[in-house]
This record gives structure tokens, sequence and C-alpha cells, in this order.
């Protein structure tokens, strides 16, 4: 039996070596992340929500080109994603998150091996597992938009073109991927794709004289054939609408590149993204410090160039949104895993003064994170502050390890505490706080008073056997009520309009302005289902 217990190290390092065993730690990391959940779901609005009920009517009419009756403003990648889903596993929340999910634990794969090239294995891990943890990363993997999916694909494309400079034999194939992964990237998220091209320009132009993709056809070859889903939507658009079809994107984006949005300014990245990638951001500015001192040989306008020259890009489009900024996140990843490797080395030799302030800078953070959480979690009723607290107390624990870490070995002489452990007590306190999120269901459950709204046998039962007529429902909960809304009344401009007994959603102003006899069957978010009577 003892000799049992001896092999068991033996095992765990034959599994530590193994090839798999990058990508199976990977998985099990972010599975959790993406999966834990309070059991409810209710969508995002807007965005969320509007791309989820374009779907809806694009799967339930059948008509994958146009089903709304007018030309659009977006390409239907995110759209045709999701109908497929909705395909396979029927209507819902999850199947609307789901190519989201998927594409996400691609990506984190991806960034590993772009990682192995660029960096080193132990950094490649080392970056999946920080770009795991990032918590708007994790969040928009958790929802049903067009952001991770683009971003996968622009990861794709990256990791092509530097496996066709490792690869000569399979250049062309290579370089065909890429050109493929830009292109379909236009069906995915129309003009925003070109952010990101713009962004590797440096690279495929700075370095053009060693590895000649500019020069390769495969590049073009790849990136007109990724076009053709986006020329052929555009095609039957077209003969729909005539020039209107392809004006409509144009106009679009003419619109978000020339107004700003919530008076976001140019400064707004500077402030947002530390916020959201808290706190591998700041790691990621001494990784990028330590990458401009000494330049990595040949792939220097990747690793910082690409990133300082998107940052800029978003900085200068006038439309500035938290979400715009996530083909950052994977390059913070990188450059934090730079910054926190060459912080964790330090571990085995003298004390240095800045992995030891920062471990009592964050053990100092972590005392007040849980102290604020114990109080608040003793006197506060409200359920929400209370999730918050939750959050807050985990975290504080959590950051509690890198001083004990610190002191245990360098006031205590205890070797066994390596710079493994400091890195982990970096990484396990975003891990156990997001995951806590998840399972308090705030990364899943956005709207739960409209939830149980719409749970209620009575108002079920309404929805789901008569058709429900619109009245001028608009903003956020309007998005939502179309959503979930699943027979849809006939277009009317007025209450008159609205056949005796028939049901309609109205906003708060109009049911107060109403004069026309009726019976309020329920309220929800300053919105009134109502029976004509």
């Amino acid at each position: 039996m003892f000799y049992r217990f001896r092999l068991l190290p033996s095992i765990w390092q034959q599994i530590r070596l193994s090839s798999a065993f990058p990508y199976l730690s990977l998985l099990l990391w972010i599975l959790p992340l993406l999966l834990f959940s309070s059991g409810d779901n209710s969508l995002m609005a807007h965005d969320e929500g509007l791309y989820a009920r374009r779907s809806r009517v694009m799967f339930e009419s059948g008509d994958w080109i146009a089903p709304w009756g007018t030309v659009h403003h977006k390409t239907p990648g995110p759209y045709w994603l999701i109908a497929i889903s909705y395909q396979l596993f029927g209507i819902s929340e999850t199947s609307v998150r789901l190519p989201s999910m998927i594409l996400g634990i691609f990506s984190i794969l991806l960034i590993y091996e772009i990682g192995k090239i660029l960096l080193n294995q132990k950094m490649a891990w080392l970056a999946g597992l920080i770009l795991s943890v990032q918590f708007l990363w994790l969040q928009y993997c958790r929802l049903g938009t067009p952001d991770v999916p683009m971003i996968f694909l622009v990861l794709l494309a990256i990791l092509s073109v530097l496996k066709a400079e490792s690869n000569p034999k399979y250049g062309y194939f290579w370089t065909f991927i890429a050109g493929l992964s830009l292109g379909l990237g236009f069906l995915v998220r129309s003009f925003m794709i070109f952010l990101p091209i713009v962004a590797l320009l440096p690279y495929l132009i700075g370095e053009h004289r060693r590895h000649r993709h500019l020069s390769n056809p495969g590049l073009y070859l790849g990136f007109v054939v990724g076009l053709i889903p986006t020329l052929s939507w555009l095609w039957f658009n077209w003969m729909r609408y005539g020039n209107d079809s392809y004006e409509e994107l144009f106009r679009f984006v003419f619109q978000l590149g020339s107004s700003e949005r919530d008076g976001n300014g140019i400064i707004f990245y500077l402030w947002n993204v530390p916020l959201k990638a808290f706190p591998w951001f700041f790691l990621s500015l001494l990784g990028l410090v330590l990458l401009i001192r000494r330049p990595i040989p040949r792939y220097q306008l990747i690793l910082v160039g690409f990133p300082v020259a998107l940052f800029l890009e978003l900085s200068f489009f006038s439309t500035r949104l938290s979400h715009y900024s996530l083909c950052l996140y994977p390059f913070i990843a990188m450059l934090a895993a730079v910054g926190l490797s060459w912080l964790g080395k330090w571990g085995d030799g003298q004390i240095k003064k800045v992995p030891r302030n920062l471990s009592y800078t964050f053990g100092g953070l972590g005392i007040l994170l849980v102290l604020a959480g114990t109080i608040i979690l003793i006197w506060v009723d409200d359920i929400e502050i209370r999730k918050y607290a939750t959050l807050g107390l985990i975290m504080g624990l959590g950051w509690l390890i890198l001083p004990l870490v610190w002191i245990g070995r360098y006031h205590f002489k205890q070797k066994f505490f390596t710079d493994g452990y400091w890195l982990a007590g970096w990484l396990i306190p975003c891990w156990l706080a997001l995951a806590m999120a998840g399972g308090l269901g705030l990364l899943s459950d956005y709207n739960p008073d409209m939830r149980v709204f719409l749970q209620q046998p009575a108002i079920a039962s309404i929805l789901q056997n008569h058709p429900i007529y619109f009245l001028e429902i608009g903003g956020k909960t309007g998005v939502l009520l179309n959503f979930y809304t699943p027979i849809h009344g006939e277009p009317v401009n007025s209450i008159t309009e609205l056949p005796a007994f028939s049901y309609a959603w109205i906003s708060a102003t109009q049911a107060a302005e109403l004069t026309t006899p009726h019976q309020v069957i329920g309220t929800v978010q300053k919105h009134q289902l109502i029976q004509v009577l």
C-alpha cells in the first residue's frame, strides 16, 4: 500500500512532462469558469439581446439573408453562428452563448501556441492561465456577441503567419489560413476586423525581408476565399435592396467613427483597460518595459508592436467601448506572463524590493477587502451587495497568499515555498473570485427580475399561446422582451389598432396616457403586459 503512495509523485511527474499536460491543464482551468452558474440565466441588453433576437428571427423565418424586412448594418456572421446553435440545441440563453464559449476555449489554446513561439513554453502556459482570469475576457466568453469569435480568428491568423515562418515547406498553406481567417473576420465583425489587420502591418512590413508574407499569393487567396460568404450575402441583399445593402455597412462604420458615445473621450482606454484587466495590466506594463529593454528577435513587432498599434487605433476611433478593447487582452496576458515570470525568478535569490513590496501591498489590499466584506456580510441585508461582498472576501483571502509565501520563504526559511507558490498567489484569488461570480449568477443572470417575471405560470402561458403586440417598446427592456416573446403580433402604431382581447407590451408612459379599456396582466422594468378588453 505504501509502495503505491510512493508511486504517486512519479506518476504526477510523468503527467506534467507529457505533451498533453499544458492543454489539459488549461482546459481544466477555464472550463469551470465558463460553466459555473447559479442555474438561472437571462440575457444582457443591449448587444447580447439584440444578437439573440435577430438570430432567432433568422432561425424561425428560415431566411438567412435579411429576415428583418429591411437592409441591415452588420454582416451576418454572428447571427449565423447563434442560429446554427439554435438549430442544434434549441432556443435558449445557453445556445446564444455557446459559440463564444467554444471559441473562447480555442482562443486560450491559440494564445498558448503563439506564446510558445514568441516566448517559451512556461510563459505561454502562464499567459493562457492569465487570459482565462481576466474579468472582461471571461465575461465576453460567456456572452453571445461577435467579439470573442473575431479575436479567435485574429489569433488564428497570427499563429498561421508564425507557423509559415517556422515551417517554410508549408508556408503557402499557413499563409492561406491566415488570409482566410482575416477574410472570415469581416463576416463576423464587419469593418472592425481592419483594426487588428492594420495593427499587424508593422510586423508584416517591418519583417518582410525575412518572412516575405506580403509577397505570398496564399495570403491574398485566403483573404478572398474568406470574403466569399460575405460577398455572397451582399449579392443576395443587393438583389433585394439594391445599393442600400452595402451603403448601410459603410454608413454604420462612418457613424461609429465620427461620434463619441457616453462621453468616452480619447483617454477612455487609459483608465478602462487597467480597471477591467486589474491586476494583469500593470504586470503587462512591466513585461512591456522588459521587452523594450531586451527586444525579442524577429517577433518584437508582434508581441509589442501589435498591442501598441491597436491601442492607438482604438483610442483615436471615436466610438470607444470596453469590449472594443478585448483584442488587447491576449497580449496583456502574454506581456503579464513576461513580467510575472521575471518577478518570480527573484524568489530563488536574495530578497528583492519589487516582489516583496508587491506581496505586502496586495496582502494589505487583501486585508482591507476581508474587513470590508466581513462588515458588509454582517450588517447589510441587500442580496446584491452581499454577493459582491462575498467576492471581495474571497479575493482578499486569496491575496493573503502572496505575503504569506514571501514571509514563509525569507523570514522562516521554508525553502519549499518556491516561486511557483508565489505565482499561484496571483492566479488563485482571481480564479476563485470569478468562479464564485459565476456560481452567484453574476456572469449569466443579468436580468433576474425579467426572468422571474416571465417564469410566472400565468405570464408564461400567455406568452406561449398568444401573439403579443408591441407598442413602441424600445431601450434595453424592449430588446429583452423582443427575444423572450416567442409569438409576435403584427406591427401596429396605436392601441386602437389592437383586436379585442389581444395582448400587448406597452411602456409606463403609454400606460399613463391609455384610455382604451384594458387589463394589466403584469409589470416588469416599467413596462406592462396588458390585455385589451
